[in-house]
């Protein structure tokens, strides 16, 4: 079997018990790993995560899950983890504690003869996509995209690494709480098939010929499964700090959405 979860935003600080948070992930972890081949971790596993030049004491929280992952990876289980945009900063630290593929940008892959598109999803819109949308959420992704741009920037990256790990935690921590806590008080449900940016966004990779036959994304933290045409699907995966939700491919590239119990 091979799986895909994301957005598990381990560390958050609007979760209110984040070690119990941690054990249910690693418990969805010990499940897949009854049949898995391959773990695929797509995007905000860490609601902030960053690799200072300067040691980082507080990683040690994650140290549960950071044996875990290791743990499958010994066993011959290929863990493939893809940067989100909130723990874009990796620069090796991760992948030497777990032994996991770390992957920093969108991958068409073949799995069980299936074509896939993953990616986190973040920053992924239809070419004209900005056009389409009312001038206030224009602004909107403008201004994110802006961010995006910033938080990537190879300088600026290592202009916060220099930080000491006390400063940049409290500002990357406090950052991603306020947005766990505005998702919490005003949620974002699935805008409809013309709307969604991922549905626009694969629809347009299919109307130019870059044909696949899944899409897996997280990011929005809705669960989706929808057929964009006979032989093409997206997949939304939820999250797994509040839905605990994960796809399951089987070894005919046969894929399904499913829901873990939390602890």
């Amino acid at each position: 079997m091979t799986y895909f979860l994301s957005d598990a935003h381990l560390g958050s600080r609007a979760i209110e018990n984040p070690i119990a948070h941690q054990q249910t992930v690693i418990s969805m972890l010990n499940e897949m790993e009854k049949d898995a081949t391959a773990i695929y971790l797509l995007g905000d596993i860490f609601d902030f995560w960053c690799e200072y030049f300067w040691r980082d004491r507080s990683k040690e929280q994650y140290r549960p899950i950071l044996d875990k992952l290791k743990s499958l990876t010994n066993k011959g289980i290929q863990v493939h983890f893809f940067i989100g945009n909130h723990d874009i900063w990796t620069f090796g630290w991760l992948a030497k504690q777990t032994g996991a593929i770390i992957h920093r940008r969108p991958e068409s892959i073949t799995i069980h003869g299936k074509r896939l598109f993953l990616a986190h999803g973040d920053g992924l819109v239809p070419s004209n996509y900005i056009s389409q949308v009312p001038k206030h959420l224009q602004k909107k992704i403008k201004s994110f995209i802006f961010l995006r741009k910033v938080f990537h920037n190879p300088i600026l990256q290592t202009l916060f690494r220099l930080l000491p790990p006390a400063w940049g935690n409290a500002f990357g921590y406090n950052w991603a709480k306020n947005s766990r806590l505005k998702e919490l008080a005003r949620p974002c449900p699935y805008k409809g098939e013309d709307k969604e940016e991922l549905v626009l966004f694969a629809k347009e990779q299919e109307q130019q010929g870059n044909h696949h036959d899944y899409y897996i994304f997280g990011h929005r933290h809705i669960e989706l499964d929808l057929m964009l045409s006979r032989d093409s699907r997206i997949i939304i995966l939820g999250d797994c700090w509040q839905q605990f939700t994960y796809a399951q491919m089987d070894n005919q590239g046969n894929t399904t959405l499913h829901n873990s119990t939390p602890l």
